[in-house]
């Protein structure tokens, strides 16, 4: 793993954007694995802005999101659907059907998983994973437990998990008890993962991730197997990390 510390979230962010950026450059046809909730908006912030004032083309990128809510509709104001066009994919010059989401209103769930494993595979594979991680150390919706052979699933969330959530919804009551997510064998097979993590409520996760011993009881601990891994957190998140570079 390399670790990498911000001086702050906007520089995080920023420094996760250029990563992208100089992979697009490099590679116009890259695939990116992408991610949701609070910690990605700098990062899709920064690289709508690198293409609208920097020219950054997306035009030939292929597009996979890690999850989505098991239940909700594409249009449904809270759905992972609804986020990532929101935030990102409107604003820039992707092609639509180079866009990717697991469907959370499948009817054949298994056949919905199968069919996402058959795209990315298709699609060569993820050339870059974002990753954003739960206070409990899940990356995707792979909650602790989940075995690390694990492929594109439905998966039941922890009550921390939908708490975290709930700030996206109306109520507690209506947030998702399940998603669909990537599987962590899946996340492992792309040839480099970016994971980010802001903010002081995020050290302990980070911390057991870069330094922990590898357990299905905290997810993003298999990380530290993969060949190529860089760990971007601003201070506050790198408060337990022994080691920094």
């Amino acid at each position: 793993m390399q670790v990498w510390v911000a001086n702050d979230y906007d520089e995080m962010s920023r420094q996760a954007a250029q990563l992208i950026a100089d992979l697009i450059r490099k590679k116009p046809t890259a695939v990116l694995g992408l991610a949701t909730g609070s910690t990605p908006l700098g990062l899709y912030a920064e690289l709508v802005r690198l293409h609208q004032q920097e020219g950054l083309d997306f035009s030939r990128v292929t597009t996979f999101n890690l999850d989505e809510y098991w239940g909700l509709a594409d249009d449904h104001p809270a759905s992972y659907h609804r986020f990532m066009w929101d935030n990102l994919f409107s604003k820039i010059n992707i092609r639509p059907e180079a866009v990717h989401i697991p469907s959370g209103v499948a009817a054949d769930l298994d056949a919905e998983c199968a069919r996402y494993e058959e795209q990315i595979r298709r699609a060569g594979g993820i050339d870059l994973q974002v990753l954003g991680i739960g206070h409990n150390g899940h990356i995707g919706f792979n909650e602790p437990g989940t075995p690390f052979s694990s492929r594109t699933h439905r998966c039941v969330l922890t009550t921390d998990t939908r708490t975290a959530n709930a700030r996206f919804f109306a109520s507690m009551d209506q947030v998702p008890r399940e998603a669909v997510s990537m599987g962590i064998a899946t996340i492992m097979e792309a040839r480099r993962i970016l994971l980010l993590a802001n903010g002081s409520n995020k050290a302990a996760a980070i911390g057991a991730a870069v330094h922990g011993p590898v357990s299905e009881e905290v997810p993003a601990s298999v990380l530290q197997r993969h060949p190529d891994v860089i760990v971007l957190v601003d201070r506050a998140a790198a408060a337990r990390l022994q080691k920094a570079s």
